[in-house]
């Protein structure tokens, strides 16, 4: 299981707030799909702000109140899952490059399959996100939040968006390949 930095509560209540708002999270997904499909780039604009608002409330409620096994596994799915969901759909709709979205969720697919292999392989699993890691995290957010908010705008600002996925690519590589290389050594 992901360490979150949660200290986990067996017997808590499922339905806990942070969750509910994981859950919500989780759920708005199909209708930022949608809004992006249907090039309705304000609101999904605002959807996507919000969501990152969410994610942010639910983690320091989670952080206070203890979270819930549910909520380690609800929150960065939900993360995830709108990530993935977004690159792949500015791709479809010619608004990112499809190369970027194929390596965003190879490499996400990659950590995941290796976490897979070495669970079935009974070794140790020791999630900890790596400084590149957050670093991608954060550039992906900004790359998509820009795409975004310039299509809202109707504003093209090439340079600003070749810029972001300049380096959306390079710490998309370098992270997947840090997770590959810190997986591989011996223990």
């Amino acid at each position: 299981m992901p360490d979150t930095g949660q200290t986990l509560a067996p017997g808590r209540a499922v339905l806990t707030l942070p969750n509910v708002i994981s859950l919500a999270r989780l759920c708005a997904v199909p209708c930022a799909i949608w809004l992006v499909l249907h090039r309705r780039f304000a609101p999904a604009t605002a959807l996507f702000i919000a969501a990152g608002i969410s994610d942010a409330l639910d983690g320091y409620l989670a952080r206070r109140r203890g979270g819930t096994t549910l909520g380690a596994i609800l929150d960065p799915l939900a993360d995830k899952t709108l990530m993935v969901g977004m690159f792949v759909t500015l791709a479809a709709t010619a608004q990112l490059p499809d190369w970027l979205a194929i390596l965003v969720v190879f490499r996400d697919l990659l950590i995941v399959g290796g976490v897979a292999l070495l669970w079935v392989t009974s070794h140790p699993i020791a999630i900890e996100p790596l400084m590149i890691s957050k670093l991608n995290t954060a550039l992906q957010i900004s790359l998509i939040a820009t795409i975004l908010a310039l299509n809202a705008l109707s504003l093209a600002a090439m340079p600003l968006r070749n810029t972001l996925i300049t380096l959306v690519t390079s710490s998309t590589l370098l992270s997947g390949a840090a997770y590959v290389i810190r997986t591989a050594r011996p223990a």
